[in-house]
């Protein structure tokens, strides 16, 4: 069955949405500051085109398992696209902070339906034994759009406004959207289960405030009423939400995946693996621009040899999982990443170029090296029946670990330059320097964790040809035989 299908240019258009989706996710963080001077706007509302669109991301990527069951391929892939262009449209002609938001709110809608649905799609239609190359691929989506995010951005505005961040989007989503309307094959199964809508709206209001909590901590700090009172709801309907799932015969999103110990495992290190990007994207850009005082079009440019070799690294882990398994690429991965983090919280403003480049290299080997083998060996553990749940739940727990990530960077960020100056500091550079030291202590004490976990992890599923599978199962039959 799964050869039956044409698959590149089934993936071409999910791809290209989901690149464009990833992309957004970082792109604007360079723009931050020339957005708060365009549009009047303090730093508290300019955050919100962050929050907002993690927020929405947050809250449709748990339903997504529901969605891939009630609508086909084609319906959704093609009404993403279009959501996609249509907010990116908003947000390029935007001349209001209010309209610009609603834009972004538009493109998390797309991204929350579209990188669930590239997950599952994926394995449907590749055999076991290249998923993990099948996976590489997506992992370059995943890992290379939110590195590659902020060079891109600041290039532009080296040149042009900020406007030209989503102009520059457009061209490829109008081109996926044809791509995918010429050559998108339904390949999932469309069985229509039975609505609940109280699993919807808690499933929105757990995820929804546990992901504003977080992100509204960065800058409301995490006493504040804001955040105590939204992290507990959060907690307190996605705790509900999971009782509910366990007792119901159909479960809107099928949480007995976790009974899957290598699915429990993948899962933990993809939250790990993507916090360490989202933390570094946060702090990076900052420390060069502020830090080291580097105009916005050298920062991305900066950025960029970390993002190339992302995403080559990201392009050959599936097929390195294919070959190898999870088990030493997953302690490898991890074990660069303690030491790009270790190199990272020494920078001083007086570092060289050399030095930091380096550490940002090392860092975008090792992530994308614990990626696509964590996503392919956890989804690998899952009974195919439980893939749309299984990519469903990686993917809103990655997106939910993203804004957790963010939130305590800019925390830890704030702290250190509040020490620095506590201690009679007076340079800005210094003391925004100390701030991204804090940060990355965060970052180390991931990679740490993460390597720790990688100890645990056994290789599942099928990564032989099928030719080794086929000699495998005779070889076992002779020996069962009673002659």
């Amino acid at each position: 069955m799964q050869s039956d299908y044409k698959k590149f240019p089934i993936m071409l258009g999910l791809l290209i949405g989901g690149f464009i989706g990833m992309f957004s996710e970082t792109a604007l963080n360079i723009a931050l500051t020339s957005l708060m001077k365009d549009l009047h706007i303090t730093a508290s509302t300019v955050q919100w085109l962050t929050t907002g669109y993690l927020l929405v991301v947050g809250v449709l990527v748990p339903v997504s398992g529901l969605m891939i069951r009630w609508f086909t391929t084609r319906q959704l892939l093609l009404s993403a696209l279009s959501a996609f262009i249509i907010g990116t449209l908003i947000s390029a002609v935007s001349h209001t902070f209010t309209f610009l938001l609603i834009g972004r709110l538009v493109q998390g809608i797309a991204t929350g339906i579209l990188i669930p649905l590239i997950f599952n799609t994926v394995m449907t239609i590749f055999p076991p034994h290249k998923r993990g190359a099948a996976l590489g691929v997506v992992g370059l989506v995943i890992m290379f759009a939110p590195a590659i995010g902020p060079t891109a951005a600041g290039y532009i505005l080296g040149k042009l406004t900020w406007q030209w961040i989503f102009w520059v989007m457009l061209p490829f989503l109008v081109a996926a959207l044809i791509i995918s309307a010429i050559f998108c094959k339904n390949v999932n199964e469309v069985t229509r289960p039975k609505i609940d809508v109280l699993s919807i709206v808690l499933s929105t209001i757990g995820f929804g405030g546990i992901v504003f909590g977080f992100s509204s901590a960065g800058d409301s700090g995490w006493g504040n009423a804001k955040v105590i009172v939204a992290l507990a709801i959060g907690v307190s309907a996605l705790t509900i939400f999971s009782i509910r799932q366990l007792r119901m015969e159909k479960p809107m999103l099928n949480v007995r995946v976790f009974q899957h110990k290598m699915f429990t495992i993948g899962t933990l290190m993809i939250m790990i693996d993507f916090s360490i990007i989202m933390s570094s994207m946060l702090l990076l850009p900052m420390y060069w621009q502020s830090g080291k005082l580097v105009a916005v079009a050298l920062t991305g440019i900066l950025l960029l040899p970390g993002g190339i070799v992302n995403g080559i690294v990201s392009a050959i882990s599936g097929k390195l999982y294919d070959i190898h398994g999870a088990k030493w690429l997953v302690r490898i991965g991890f074990l660069i990443c303690i030491v790009a983090g270790a190199m990272f919280i020494c920078v001083q403003t007086t570092s060289s170029f050399l030095f930091v480049i380096a550490a940002n290299l090392l860092l975008m080997i090792g992530a994308p090296l614990v990626m696509s083998p964590a996503q392919t060996n956890g989804l690998n553990a899952l009974p195919r029946e439980m893939s749309p749940d299984g990519s469903a739940i990686m993917n809103t727990a990655q997106q939910v670990s993203g804004a957790i990530a963010t939130a305590l960077s800019a925390t830890l960020l704030a702290a250190g330059e509040h020490a620095y100056t506590g201690a009679g500091g007076q340079h800005a550079a210094a003391a925004l320097t100390n701030g991204v030291q804090y940060g990355f202590m965060f970052t180390l004490i991931l990679a740490v964790i993460g390597f720790a976990l990688s100890f645990t992890v056994r290789t599942v599923g099928v990564f032989e040809k099928p030719q080794d599978q086929q000699r495998k199962m005779q070889l076992k039959k002779e020996t069962d035989s009673p002659d």
